[in-house]
């Protein structure tokens, strides 16, 4: 069968395809093709453009396509690492064989990846990230993903030879294997400082000096399951730490957010009252914004909960307040054994100015990873594990007091005002009698 041209090729793409002796035909892919014709862009349509000269990603359609036709995955795992390390390599190996037992798609019987630490806050030159693509393109099928769930640089598909080879040539310009298995993770941290305004924190100086701590815990899986650390400069939380890390690391603010007065009017002037009301005013969801007659902004601040949506809003006319520092919180994770949990606060607030701030941070972490690595389960995350045993406990095991900043009462809920729902429900009770 002739080559097919993938459908819409970027011109743009900087991949230039591995030299081979010769070339595969495409297989036939109706299935895959599916997946081109709808309105957003496809991963097919990606792969079939790196696959022009590629004989690996030729393959791997080949087995993607047979996966779909019979709706069964063909990847085992295996064991496969580089000297001295003990993760970092997540090993896939084909378990299609033909009748005379050698692989269906030979060129892609292995395709592992590589999992590889980024800078602090993915902070990147386009020399460097040309760099990455041609020792990539030399030793694997040229497939990259910035960034998966754990932080890391994910180079997929390259075979158990190759794997040494790419590992000492980008180790000699400064990269190194981030976590795999049951270890601690890479870490993610936001763009933060750098670009912006929002920042409370020194994230990229947190990530670093946690990664350099626990280094060895991630090139040497020893822990029950994983764990990840995510630090966010602010509440927005755009590493989605809260949800995802064991332990989160949030900038926040401890003092009254900060208001100009002449910016709120001029945003009101150019978007109107009614545009101010119905977006920022009503969508707090404390009902701790109050817009007087003369459009002056008013924040009741004892009832903020710092979720941000009117500074996001109202850039220019509010802030976060001057007394800076961080929350930390342990225990988010996706679904597992007993569904999702968000991180639960432990430290409300901690300033991060001295080197012994910073060194307490650490602490907080090393105690948490020594206690996770004695107490918790196989397979069980921190977050399951305070869950099994209580955060009393918990906290007694990594020597944190309990403070009632990490109790949810007298508010039920730390972002809805609960203090007038039992007045409505009265209301709500007379009406169904008089009925």
């Amino acid at each position: 069968m002739a080559q097919q041209k993938p459908k819409n090729p970027d011109k743009h793409c900087s991949y230039m395809p591995k030299e081979k002796t010769s070339e595969k035909a495409f297989p036939d892919t109706p299935m895959l093709d599916q997946l081109e014709s709808g309105p957003w862009p496809s991963f097919v349509t990606s792969i079939k453009r790196m696959a022009m000269g590629n004989n690996m990603m030729v393959d791997l359609l080949g087995q993607l396509e047979h996966s779909y036709k019979t709706r069964v995955g063909y990847w085992k795992g295996g064991t496969v690492s580089i000297f001295g390390y003990g993760g970092g390599i997540i090993p896939r190996f084909t378990e299609l064989m033909g009748p005379d037992g050698s692989a269906m798609f030979p060129e892609a019987k292995e395709f592992h990846t590589v999992r590889v630490q980024p800078p602090a806050g993915m902070h990147y030159s386009t020399d460097l990230l040309r760099r990455l693509s041609s020792t990539w393109q030399k030793y694997g099928s040229g497939m990259i993903a910035f960034h998966g769930q754990s932080g890391d640089i994910m180079f997929i598909g390259t075979d158990t030879e190759n794997i040494q080879g790419f590992f000492d040539e980008i180790n000699e310009y400064g990269f190194d294997l981030g976590g795999a298995g049951p270890a601690v993770r890479t870490s993610m941290s936001c763009v933060g400082a750098a670009r912006c305004e929002h920042s409370c924190a020194s994230e990229q100086k947190i990530h670093r000096l946690l990664v350099n701590e626990f280094l060895d815990d991630m090139h040497r899986p020893a822990l029950p399951y994983k764990f990840k650390f995510k630090v966010s400069g602010c509440p927005n939380d755009c590493m989605n730490s809260i949800q995802r890390a064991d332990m989160a690391v949030i900038g926040t603010w401890r003092d009254d957010m900060k208001v100009d007065q002449k910016e709120v009017k001029a945003y009101i002037k150019d978007k109107s009252r009614k545009y101010v009301i119905d977006n920022v005013i009503s969508r707090c969801p404390t009902n701790a914004l109050s817009l007087h007659d003369d459009d002056t902004l008013e924040v009741d601040n004892r009832n903020c909960v710092r979720c941000m949506h009117c500074i996001n809003v109202m850039t220019k006319a509010l802030a976060p307040g001057d007394d800076k520092g961080v929350s930390i919180l342990i225990g988010g994770k996706r679904t597992l054994k007993i569904g999702d949990t968000m991180g639960t606060v432990i430290v409300p607030f901690m300033k991060l100015e001295t080197d012994e701030d910073y060194e307490r941070l650490v602490e907080i972490g090393a105690d948490t990873i020594d206690f996770f690595a004695e107490n918790a389960l196989e397979h069980e995350r921190t977050g399951e594990m305070i869950e099994r045993i209580g955060l009393v406990n918990f906290l007694e095991g990594i020597g944190i007091d309990v403070d009632p900043n990490m109790i949810n009462h007298p508010r039920e809920s730390s972002y809805v005002r609960m203090d007038d729902w039992d007045a409505e429900a009265d209301k709500w009770t007379q009406r169904k009698a008089a009925g």
